[in-house]
């Protein structure tokens, strides 16, 4: 790590009246120089309740217009501008609108992996680690989930009292990953923990040990005795892991599975948003009103 550009960016939020947000899939390095670090659901509750004016949101597009649909009086940073998510891309407002035609009475629940746009056309939002409980908690029978169809086929799993009709996105790293690789695995380590993200593959899904949100799986790491673990979800996660389990052995499949999107940012791309104010999020306020009801529902149905 660069540690006199760490000590600038540092000195820099203080003069700035900012806060740094990091996801655990950001580089280790930027997730060291960051006031908190988390999961979407943990960061979206931070970026909502900070006393700070601007938020350095290190992740993806869509995480930094959550931030900025709850914080609207805030100005919110994205370092690497061009850091997207292509799960987010895979739905869109028209599309959800035509689904809500074709089934009047299901509430649309839109994972907060998606873009503002798709938010706003939405009754409620969730994340990986708070999907089931909401779901539980909404009174209608049908429930029109996307875009991820793996986290979607997982609820019905779940909650097979209700009815998901589920929207075809998926995301491109956790797809990557076989059944036959975690196999293979086994074979070598036959006493190895699989700890699953439920973006994963069914077939993945069913080989987990646990199964849960990126902060969910670094909970169970940490608060379980075994020594090894599978890690299957995006590479980043580990650098926590290993912070809070020094004695404790991880690995990844495929070698690593990296999101190249959550690598995009760099201290250097902080330090530069900082300095100079740049990469603001800007959303039609009309579009952050609409939006601002899934996500405040999310907080409501996810107690």
């Amino acid at each position: 790590m660069d540690h006199s550009l760490s000590q600038k960016i540092i000195q820099l939020k203080k003069e700035k009246d900012a806060i740094i947000l990091a996801h655990y899939y950001q580089r280790g390095e930027v997730q060291d120089i960051a006031d908190f670090v988390g999961d979407s659901y943990y960061l979206s509750k931070v970026a909502k309740d900070c006393k700070e004016n601007t938020i350095v949101f290190c992740g993806v597009k869509f995480m930094a217009e959550s931030a900025k649909i709850l914080s609207p009086d805030k100005r919110v940073l994205l370092p690497a501008f061009d850091a997207g998510c292509p799960m987010a891309d895979m739905a869109d407002a028209e599309g959800v609108l035509e689904m809500r035609k074709k089934y009047p009475d299901a509430k649309v629940v839109c994972y907060i992996n998606s873009t503002a746009e798709v938010k706003a056309v939405s009754d409620i939002c969730c994340t990986s680690s708070n999907a089931v409980q909401i779901i539980n908690n909404i009174k209608e029978k049908e429930i029109i989930f996307l875009p991820d169809k793996n986290l979607g086929q997982y609820i019905q799993n779940q909650v097979p009292n209700k009815k998901i009709i589920l929207w075809d996105g998926f995301c491109i790293t956790h797809k990557k990953v076989t059944k036959e690789q975690i196999l293979k695995v086994k074979d070598i380590h036959p006493d190895i923990k699989i700890l699953v993200h439920p973006e994963c593959e069914i077939e993945v899904i069913e080989l987990g040990d646990f199964v849960g949100s990126t902060g969910g799986i670094i909970s169970f790491a940490s608060n379980s005795d075994f020594e090894k673990y599978l890690i299957v979800t995006e590479v980043g996660v580990l650098h926590e892991l290993k912070k809070r389990n020094p004695n404790k052995k991880f690995f990844n499949p495929l070698g690593t599975m990296t999101c190249i999107n959550m690598k995009k940012t760099t201290l250097e791309n902080v330090y530069d948003s900082l300095l100079y104010s740049q990469h603001e999020i800007i959303l039609d306020e009309d579009l952050r009103k609409k939006a601002y009801n899934s996500l405040i529902n999310m907080h409501i149905f996810g107690r």
